[in-house]
């Protein structure tokens, strides 16, 4: 988590919302890690769990990962990035914070127990969320001042 915690600090400092992501294989090797950017790059797509899959795609010049890999991420996914989770396979998600707003893997969807989704993850959420929620949080009341 401390390396997507410092993803979330990178978004942080280009005056995006501070989500960080990073992807390890089964065995623990870092394979990608990426941070919010959708103001940056104009695109709406660019969240931090979308920005580490295409990373860690691109490093292994597959549209799929490898078996056993394990996303961490410091805001619980969305379902736009459920929808990128379960079309490259990834095998687990370590998510933070939980999103009641948006979150799609347990808050508002049960996003593992999609009945037509053609691939299954396990998840754990609650991993260092204070550090995760706080993070958020003080960006969105500096935001306010």
């Amino acid at each position: 988590m401390d390396i997507a915690i410092r993803a979330g600090f990178k978004a942080r400092q280009n005056d995006e919302v501070p989500i960080g992501a990073a992807l390890f294989t089964a065995e623990g090797e870092l394979l990608a890690t990426g941070n919010n950017s959708p103001v940056t790059d104009n695109d709406p797509t660019a969240h931090a769990e979308v920005r580490c899959i295409r990373n860690a795609c691109n490093t292994l010049s597959n549209y799929r990962l490898p078996r056993g890999t394990i996303l961490v991420v410091t805001l619980e996914p969305c379902i736009m990035c459920l929808g990128a989770i379960i079309h490259s396979r990834v095998a687990g998600v370590v998510f933070g914070a939980p999103d009641p707003r948006a979150g799609a893997v347990v808050s508002n969807l049960e996003g593992t127990e999609l009945p037509f989704a053609n691939h299954k993850f396990w998840t754990i959420g609650g991993v260092s969320e204070e550090e995760c929620k706080t993070m958020l949080q003080s960006f969105f009341l500096q935001r306010r001042k």
